[in-house]
């Protein structure tokens, strides 16, 4: 891709972070105006969700209308559009009715059903993490996961260890690798992968993801000079190997964010 269309391309996800952020944060902590609902699968969601997503929604298609659309809260538009973007407007609900700054943004853009550029805005810190598969930046500074070669000095976070007993993945290899890394703690959602790709944690962990979730989070993590895989060590987009086999996890959606030597421990740990 001209380097020209990819810098404007991530100057416009610059604004729809600002955008929705500024307006993410006028319900930070402002009971009187959260109004917490419950959607039916009974996670929540809030005028600050579905306003972010219009928001943004809206932006796109002032700017690039011929662009598709895959998102949280209103559903899709236009997925086999060369250029698909992918919204989460609160990745972290659950924390950002509770006032814990661990929520984020999520923004990515597909190009021809490969995500090309990430972003996760955390609005309260101030933190926009921006990566296009070969770099990463913090606020426009080098961003980058740190060497950690051994799982005995790794700091291991995820998002729920109750979503380990559901479907194929299992609580005992979470406990197993727990036992094995020096630090497990649940800063979940988008702020782990955040805390990964700047060298703040080793692994992040999630069994169970939908695409809006995911897909922001590969071109950081690659970016930062990490891996990213589903659970069985394969594309997280694809669900298969490199050599093309299809996967045992065809049929999930699932991460392991971390640095080479760390996501290879953690693998052998899970499937071992």
């Amino acid at each position: 891709m001209d380097a020209s269309l990819r810098d404007e391309l991530k100057a416009f996800m610059t604004e729809l972070a600002m955008a929705s952020g500024e307006l993410i944060m006028r319900y930070w902590r402002d009971e009187d105006n959260l109004h917490v609902e419950r959607k039916a699968d009974s996670t929540p969601v809030t005028e600050a969700d579905r306003g972010a997503e219009k928001l943004m929604r809206a932006m796109i298609a002032e700017r690039y209308p011929t662009h598709g659309i895959i998102a949280e809260e209103f559903g899709n538009e236009r997925e086999d559009a060369e250029f698909v973007w992918v919204l989460d407007p609160i990745d972290g609900t659950k924390s950002f009715i509770s006032h814990v700054p661990l929520f984020g943004t999520l923004i990515a853009l597909m190009h021809k059903g490969q995500p090309l550029l990430g972003c996760i805005h955390q609005p309260v810190l101030g933190e926009l993490l921006i990566g296009d598969g070969e770099t990463c930046t913090l606020n426009g500074q080098r961003a980058q996961v740190r060497p950690c070669a051994e799982l005995s000095q790794a700091v291991l976070t995820t998002t729920d260890p109750a979503l380990f007993a559901q479907g194929q993945h299992h609580v005992a290899g979470l406990d197993k690798l727990a036992g094995e890394v020096w630090l497990t703690r649940a800063w979940g959602d988008c702020y782990g992968y955040l805390l990964v790709a700047t060298g703040r944690a080793d692994a992040m962990l999630d069994p169970v993801l939908e695409t809006w979730d995911l897909m922001a989070l590969i071109p950081i993590i690659r970016g930062a000079g990490g891996v990213i895989t589903d659970w069985y060590g394969e594309d997280p987009v694809t669900g298969r190997s490199a050599e093309g086999a299809a996967g045992a996890s065809a049929n999930s959606c699932s991460a392991i964010a971390a640095g080479v030597d760390v996501h290879r421990a953690t693998l052998g740990v899970l499937l071992g």
